[in-house]
Order: structure tokens, then sequence, then C-alpha cells
């Protein structure tokens, strides 16, 4: 049975190949479609495959173009929203936990700067580092966060959610690896995970900056290496790393020093964040604060974020924490005596409000305080450190602070983006729908190959709006990132600041969005 050429012509080239299929195992034939263009398809009982003329190929480009012009870009993304991983009813939550650093507290690039001047400060003058490393300047382009340092081979990448290395993305020191590089030294663009993570043989070969303290170390990291190969100096890239990483971890004493002194130049002030604290203590929330920094940091920060009466807000105030052993040990609590600034030895037999309490465990916070699992609801800004345990092992909520989204959601709410990343999928679209075409059909692959090329250039330019470097936070070329895989898993949300909750009822519902798996429509609606 033979279709007409009038239903033949109505029918997409797809439906085309598939109908035809079916009525015989081999055979060709030159169609007609709807524009006029004609179409010579071949199909085999083995493989499916097309022939479609220059003439065609190019006129569904025009159409896509057409279509993205005369079609309505979407809404802005709201920076203030809170986005949902997993369903949180807050009615439901009795008790708020709190991380101070880029949780609570909202550093200015001042303590970056910070941060990386006194580690290179301590690099030349303590471990005798080349003088000309004094003036190497912090680039904060060098870095984002959720990248991972190959520490053995000296190299810094942002790998997917499936370990794979992001193409434009690997350097040692400042400069870029080529896919030849990468294929030697890894034979493949996947890390395998026990290099990765390590295993209970021997610690991971690979260091994932998961936090916003870790980026001047990058940067002052990556600029010592290529000072280094700029100056044919030998070195060995374990010892650089170590040593940049000491160096970062030495100078945290002077920083709190620094910074507790004169706060306002490098903490931003959120008139929000009272807003929000009254409207949980006004709903009878219990509030706890957990933090690795020392109280005299803290109680500076506080003072000029909030108050200098900040610490009514708090049931329990806990400091140097030492997160994430704070969620596995079963360590005692301390006590603080400000007088002397010191720690007492007496054993702690009940957290009283007004104290300021250090180190202990959540073993021991679970028997003082009523923490049931999940009436709990603790914000931090690191998924692993101070997120993961709470949501794999005690059944907490959890919610995350990612600063990066008001800046990434800038650039996402613009006009070129939004048209730039809109014209991105439909072209990729094309790639999908029209790539298998006969191996000497030579000028339909060529369309092919220019179609791939133009969207290898968007790619890249949409990957540069965020960081010439690295791209977004939150997206490879294809896949979300490794740090957005954990941020998913242990966030039930997560949003750009605490005092976005602002926006919503104290019991509100947040819904995740129901994404499309890869086998089902790609919309309902369309």
């Amino acid at each position: 049975m033979q279709l007409s050429r009038r239903l033949l012509s109505l029918l997409p080239s797809s439906a085309i190949a598939r109908t035809q299929c079916c009525v015989c195992a081999s055979r060709s034939n030159t169609l007609r479609s709807r524009y006029g263009a004609k179409i010579n398809v071949s199909f085999s009982t083995e493989n499916q495959i097309r022939r479609y003329s220059k003439q065609f190929l190019k006129q569904k480009y025009e159409e896509n173009k057409t279509l993205l012009s005369n079609k309505k870009l979407p809404e802005d993304v709201d920076k203030h929203a809170v986005f949902a991983s997993n369903e949180l009813n807050m009615s439901e939550i009795k008790v708020y936990g709190f991380d101070y650093d880029y949780t609570i507290a909202n550093y200015l690039p001042e303590v970056e700067h910070l941060i990386y001047e006194l580690g290179k400060n301590v690099l030349v003058n303590k471990c005798r580092y080349p003088d000309g490393i004094k003036n190497l300047k912090y680039n904060r382009e060098f870095a984002i966060r959720g990248l991972h340092y190959d520490v053995e081979k000296g190299l810094l990448m942002k790998l997917d959610q499936f370990q794979q290395i992001q193409r434009g993305s690997i350097y040692r020191g400042l400069t870029l690896l080529s896919r030849d590089e990468i294929r030697e030294l890894y034979g493949t663009r996947t890390i395998p995970l026990q290099y990765l993570e390590g295993s209970l043989a021997g610690g991971t070969k690979m260091a994932h900056l998961a936090d916003l303290f870790s980026i001047p170390e990058m940067c002052l990291l990556r600029q010592i290496v290529q000072f280094f190969l700029d100056n044919d100096l030998h070195f060995h890239s374990v010892s650089i790393f170590n040593d940049v990483k000491a160096a970062i971890g030495s100078i945290h004493p002077e920083m709190h020093r620094i910074v507790t002194k004169d706060a306002s130049n490098y903490l931003m002030k959120d008139p929000n964040l009272i807003k929000f604290f009254d409207r949980l203590k006004e709903n009878g929330k219990e509030l706890f604060l957990i933090t690795n920094s020392p109280f005299r940091f803290v109680n500076a920060g506080m003072t000029h974020i909030l108050n200098e009466n900040w610490r009514e807000y708090f049931d329990v105030i806990i400091t140097n924490a030492k997160k994430p052993n704070f969620f596995t040990e079963k360590r005692p609590f301390r006590i603080l005596n400000e007088e002397i600034d010191t720690f007492t030895w007496d054993p702690v037999e009940k957290l009283e409000k007004g104290k300021i309490y250090a180190e202990g465990s959540l073993y021991h916070l679970k028997r003082f305080v009523d923490t049931a699992g999940q009436n709990v609801l603790y914000f931090g800004d690191h998924p692993y450190a101070d997120l993961a345990d709470l949501a794999l092992n005690h059944s907490w909520r959890t919610g995350a602070i990612v600063w990066e989204l008001d800046y990434e959601l800038e650039k996402q709410n613009s006009l070129e983006y939004k048209k730039m990343s809109g014209w991105f999928i439909l072209l990729q679209s094309l790639i999908e729908e029209y790539q298998d075409i006969s191996d000497d059909d030579e000028e339909a692959a060529q369309i092919i190959q220019q179609w791939k090329e133009e969207r290898n250039i968007l790619w890249k330019t949409l990957k540069d709006m965020y960081n010439p470097h690295f791209g977004s936070v939150f997206r490879t070329f294809d896949n979300p990132t490794y740090f957005s895989r954990r941020l998913f898993r242990y966030a039930d949300i997560y949003t750009s600041q605490i005092s976005n909750l602002c926006n919503y009822k104290i019991n509100h519902t947040f819904y995740p969005r129901r994404g499309v798996l890869p086998h089902e429509y790609k919309s309902l609606f369309v």
C-alpha cells in the first residue's frame, strides 16, 4: 500500500522515515515537503539513513531563526526567590539552625583580597618563595566555587555530575590544556570515582573547593604555578599545593583580628535579617548557631550585621565547632569564660541561653535540645561540610546559601543571554533531528558540521558570560556541575541569602520543579 503524495507532504521528515520503513524493507524515494524542497530519503533494514537537500536544511535553519524571533522570551527569574530540590513544608519546622560564615555573614570582596595578600606574604616571608611573587595581584576570575584540583598533577579543573572534565576548563597555572594533553594525562575525560573521592585504601588525589574562602587560595595557587613555569623553576606540584594550603590556613587568626577590628569594611549589612529573625521568634521557633569561627570574630560580625543584642535571638550558640567532625564525633561541650577569653574545663550538664559554647558534637547537642529530624532546618553554605551528614544520617531538613545566585541570575536574566540560550536549544534540536545522513552526502554533512561549530561558539559565549575561565558554578556544557549534584542532593532548598525567606509566609511549602526526564515529553503544553 502506498501513501499519497498529498499525505506525505504534510508529514515531517521523521514521520515519513518511520512510515516508509514500515512499507518496505529497503527502498529509495524522492519526496517533496510542504515547503516544496526535494528530500532524498534512503531506508535500510539495518540503519535509518536519510538524504536532505542543501536547500531543505537551510530552510529549516531559517524557520527556527524566525521561530525564535517571534517567540516570547521567558520571564526573569527572581533573584530573591527560594528554590526547592525537595519538597519542604515550613509549617513542620520548629527549630532553625545556622552556620555563620557566608550564611548569616555575607562578606565583601575585600575579605578575599585580604586572605590573598596575607597568604602571599606568608609564602614569601616565611616559606622563602621568590620575591617576585610579591608582585602578583588578586584576580577573582581565576577561580569559581566547586572546582577540583589534581594535587599530584597540579591541574585545576571543572567537572560535571558524571565526573567529566568540562571542555576548555582545565588549567596548569594559567595555561589552558588542549584535548590531546588531557587525553595523554588521563586517557579519558571522565575522572574515576576512586581517583576523585579516594577510598579506604588511600586518600583522594583531588581537592574539591566547595567554599568561598577557597577562591583566593586557588587564585594564588594558579598564579604561583604559572610564576614557576614562566621562570623555569623546577617544582613538585604536591609541595606547592601543601605550601599554599598551609599558608592560607595559618593566616586565619590574623584575618579574624583585622575583620574584628573593622567589621564594616568587610561585611555587608542586610536590613532584612533582623526582620527574618524577629519573625522566627514571634512564631515561637527555636534558633541555634553552629560555627567553626571563634566567638570574638563572630561577635564583632553579628553586632555589625544585626545589633549588640544579637545573642537574644539564639537559644544555643556554639563556636569553634570543627565541622564536619562536629556531626560525627562525640566531643563534649566547653563553656567560654568571656572575661578571660578561655574555655573552662567544667563538664557541661545542660545548654543555657546566653552562654557561649565551643567544640562539642551533634551527639551531645541532641541530648540537650529537641532536634527531632524532620522538625529541624539547618542552613549552611558548604554542601558537604555543613549539610551532607545532617541530610544523609540525621534526617534534618537543610538549606544552602549560595551567594553566587545573585550574580548568575543577573546574567541569566539579560536579553542577550535569553536570546542566545534560546537559539542554542533550537540549534541543538536541529542537529539532533537531521544528523543521521548518508556518509556520502557531502553537502548535508557540511551544513550539519557548520551547525555544530556554531553550537560550540554559542556554548563558549554563554560560558564566558559567567566566567571566562570556568563558566557557571551550576552548569557545564550539557550537564549540572559536580557542585550542583552535591547541592541538589544535600540541600532541600537553596537561595542567595537567608533574608529571602521573608518573601514567603512562615508556613509556606516549597515544591521542586517537576523536571522532564530524558524519556518523557519535552513539554505537555506544546
